[in-house]
C-alpha cells in the first residue's frame, strides 16, 4: 500500500486538463475502484455513465449555471447515478463511490473535479439532473448525483496546507458550543 496520508494531502480539484486521453487500463483501474466502493447492506445502488466523446463532453459542460465548463476539457467524465428504489441511502453510497473514483484518479497521477448535479440548475433554470438525464438517456428511476471530470493535469496545485486544518471543528466527548465563533 502506498502512503495514503500523502495521497489525501496531494489530492486537489483539477479544473484544467491536457488533451491527452486516458488509457483503457487507467479507465479500468478507476472503474474497479468505483465498483469496490462500500455501500449500505451491499445494495450497490450506483451506476456509472462514462463519457469520452468530445461533442458530448461539450454538451455535458452546460449542465449547470456555473462551475461545469471544465467538463468540456476533460478526457473522461463519469456520471454517477443512484437508484433510490435500491437503497434509501443512495446519496451517501454514490457520494462514497465518487470519492473512491477521485482517490484512485489521484493515485494514478491524474486529476479530477467533482461537479455537483443533484439540486443544481442550468443557465435556463432547467434542473441539472433533468438536463443530464435527457442528454445521456438515463432512465427515470435513476438519480444523477455528480459528474467526476478526469484527465491529465494541465497544472499542478500545491498540496493541502495543513496549517489551514480547522481543528476547532473537532469536538471530544460531546459537542462544545463554546468553540463556535472562536
Amino acid at each position: 500500500m502506498k502512503d495514503f496520508q500523502q495521497l489525501i494531502t496531494n489530492r486537489r480539484s483539477t479544473r484544467k486538463f491536457t488533451d491527452e486521453p486516458l488509457s483503457p487500463e487507467q479507465v479500468e483501474t478507476i472503474m474497479k475502484a468505483a465498483l469496490k466502493s462500500p455501500a449500505s447492506k451491499s445494495a450497490n445502488p450506483w451506476q456509472f455513465v462514462l463519457v469520452e466523446n468530445k461533442e458530448v463532453l461539450e454538451k455535458l459542460s452546460q449542465c449547470k449555471k456555473s462551475s461545469s465548463k471544465l467538463i468540456a476539457g476533460c478526457a473522461l467524465a463519469i456520471v454517477v447515478l443512484g437508484d433510490p428504489m435500491t437503497s434509501d441511502v443512495w446519496i451517501e453510497d454514490t457520494s462514497i463511490a465518487s470519492v473512491m473514483i477521485q482517490l484512485q484518479v489521484e493515485d494514478l497521477g491524474l486529476g479530477s473535479c467533482w461537479v455537483q448535479i443533484r439540486e443544481r440548475f442550468t443557465a435556463d433554470d432547467t434542473p441539472s439532473d433533468e438536463y443530464v438525464r435527457v442528454l445521456l438517456d438515463i432512465p427515470l428511476q435513476l438519480q444523477v448525483l455528480s459528474v467526476i471530470a478526469i484527465g491529465h493535469k494541465a497544472q499542478e496545485r500545491p498540496p493541502f496546507d495543513e496549517e489551514k486544518l480547522q481543528w476547532e471543528k473537532i469536538h471530544i466527548g460531546k459537542f462544545n458550543i463554546n468553540q463556535l465563533g472562536e
